[in-house]
C-alpha cells in the first residue's frame, strides 16, 4: 500500500487514496468491481498508480542515488516503481518487466554508461532491484518467470514471501498493521474484494490452528468465515452486471481470488537462483507481531477467525531457538518473511535498536512501525548499497536468523558483515 492511487477519469485527475493521509482515502472509489476486479466498483472511473509514498521511500531512493554514484557528473540512476497494489501480482509483474526494459534503454542514453558499452555483449544491460514488502514478491515472481538475464542483484526488505496474518485481519475486521488508518467497515469490505491482499495470506508452518473438523488452509474457501462471503454476495447483488444467484457467484469469486494467490505463492516456492548470494534478504525482528491465528467454530458450526492479542508476540530475546522465531517487524512475522530460495545462514536480521541515535527512531516507529520504517533505516540503506557495490560501504552489521542451526556459520551475502 506504498503507492498513491489516482482517478484519471476526471479532466483534472484526483488522488483517491494516499498512504497515511486519512483525508485522501476514498474506499468507495478504490474498491474493485465484483464482475471484473481489474476495474472499480463505481464506474465510470480509471484508478491507476500515482507515486510511491514520499515519507517511506524518498530518503531510501535519494541515498541510493548518492551512495551508488562514484562521481557527481556520472550519476547512477535509481528509478522508483509505483504500482497498483490492489491488482493481481501477475499484472504488476508484467508492468515491472516493461519498466526494467525502459530503465535499461534510458540508461544507455547516459554518456558515461554508453562509453562503458552498457547494453552491449561486453557489458550486458542489467539492473539491481530493491523491493520493500509486497515489492519483493513481485521481484521474485519476475525472476521465477524471466530468469536473471536482466537482473544483477536483488535486495528485499521485510517481504512476506510466505505471508502475513495482517492480511487476514484486514479482510476479517478491517484493522491491521497494513497502514495507519484505524479500520472501518468500509475498509474491511474493500479489502474483501481486493485481489492483491489475498497474495499476502500466510502459508508458513504453524500460521493457522484450526479446531477439529475445520480447515486451516486459508487458500481454500472452506476455511473462510461466512461474513466474507456475505460481503461479496452483497457487492454482487448491488453492483454485478449479472445478479443471479449472488451466493454462488460470491463463492466462485472468492475461489478465484484464492486460487490466483495460491498459484503465485507456489511459483515463489520454485524460484531458482544461479547464486543465492545475489539476493540480500533483510528481515525485521524484535517487534511485537501477530505470529499465528486460530479458526474456531461459531454457534452454527461455521468457521470463525480468532485473532487474539495472545498471538501477538516478540520472543526475539529468548534463548530457545524454537521460541525465538516468534517475532517479526510488527507486520510480517519472521517465518512469513522467510524465502525458500534464500538459505537460513544468508538471512540478515535488523531490529528497532539498529536505528542510530541521530535518526528519528521514536517518531518513525510510533507512526508507522518497524515494517514501514525499514527503508528509512540508515543501516538498511548502507546494507543495500554494500550489496549492490559488492564492497563494504560505511559501518554495517546485522544479525543471523533466529533459527540458524547451532553448528552452522552465518554466511551473509555481504563480505565482512559484522555480527551483532
Amino acid at each position: 500500500m506504498g503507492s498513491a492511487l489516482r482517478d484519471q477519469y476526471p479532466v483534472d485527475p484526483e488522488t483517491v487514496w494516499s498512504p497515511f493521509k486519512l483525508l485522501i482515502q476514498s474506499y468507495e472509489r478504490i474498491t474493485p468491481h465484483p464482475s471484473d476486479t481489474r476495474y472499480e466498483l463505481k464506474e465510470p472511473a480509471r484508478v491507476v498508480a500515482d507515486q510511491v509514498f514520499e515519507l517511506i521511500y524518498s530518503e531510501f531512493i535519494e541515498e541510493l542515488r548518492h551512495n551508488l554514484t562514484p562521481k557527481a557528473d556520472e550519476p547512477v540512476p535509481v528509478f522508483p516503481f509505483a504500482y497498483d497494489w490492489r491488482q493481481p501480482l501477475e499484472n504488476v509483474e508484467a508492468l515491472l518487466a516493461d519498466f526494467i526494459d525502459e530503465v535499461i534503454d534510458r540508461t544507455k542514453l547516459l554518456r558515461h554508461y554508453y562509453a562503458e558499452g552498457f547494453g552491449t555483449k561486453r557489458f550486458p544491460g542489467k539492473v539491481n532491484l530493491a523491493g520493500h514488502s509486497m515489492g519483493g514478491l513481485i521481484i521474485a515472481g519476475f525472476i521465477q518467470k524471466n530468469g536473471q538475464s536482466k537482473v544483477n542483484k536483488v535486495a528485499t526488505l521485510g517481504t512476506p514471501f510466505r505471508g502475513s496474518l495482517e492480511a487476514v485481519a484486514k479482510t476479517s475486521i478491517g484493522v491491521a498493521a497494513l497502514g495507519s488508518s484505524p479500520g472501518s467497515s468500509r475498509e474491511r469490505e474493500a479489502a474483501r474484494v481486493t485481489p492483491g491482499l489475498y497474495y499476502l495470506l500466510p502459508s508458513f508452518k504453524g500460521a493457522v490452528e484450526a479446531e477439529a473438523g475445520l480447515s486451516s488452509d486459508l487458500f481454500t474457501t472452506a476455511a473462510w468465515q461466512p461474513g466474507v462471503l456475505a460481503t461479496l454476495a452483497e457487492f454482487i447483488r448491488m453492483y454485478a452486471v449479472e445478479q443471479r444467484h449472488p451466493q454462488q457467484q460470491a463463492l466462485k469469486l472468492l475461489k478465484s481470488l484464492l486460487d490466483s494467490a495460491w498459484r503465485y505463492r507456489t511459483r515463489l516456492e520454485n524460484v531458482q537462483l544461479a547464486n543465492s548470494k545475489d539476493w540480500l534478504s533483510i528481515i525485521g525482528v524484535n517487534a511485537k507481531t501477530r505470529v499465528r491465528m486460530r479458526i474456531t467454530q461459531d454457534d452454527d458450526g461455521a468457521p470463525r477467525f480468532d485473532l487474539g492479542e495472545g498471538d501477538v508476540r516478540d520472543d526475539w530475546k529468548e534463548a530457545e531457538p524454537k521460541t525465538r522465531i516468534f517475532t517479526g517487524d510488527n507486520t510480517v512475522p519472521y517465518l512469513g518473511a522467510r524465502a525458500k530460495f534464500v538459505p537460513t545462514e544468508q538471512v540478515v536480521c535488523v531490529t528497532p535498536g539498529d536505528f542510530s541515535f541521530w535518526e528519528f527512531k521514536d517518531r518513525l516507529l510510533e507512526n508507522v512501525g518497524l515494517h514501514s520504517s525499514l527503508p528509512n533505516m540508515n543501516l538498511v540503506q548502507r546494507l543495500v548499497v554494500s550489496h549492490f557495490k559488492n564492497q563494504e560501504y560505511g559501518e554495517i552489521w546485522g544479525r543471523p536468523a533466529p533459527d540458524l542451526p547451532p553448528k552452522t556459520a552465518w554466511d551473509p551475502p555481504i563480505l565482512r558483515l559484522k555480527m551483532r
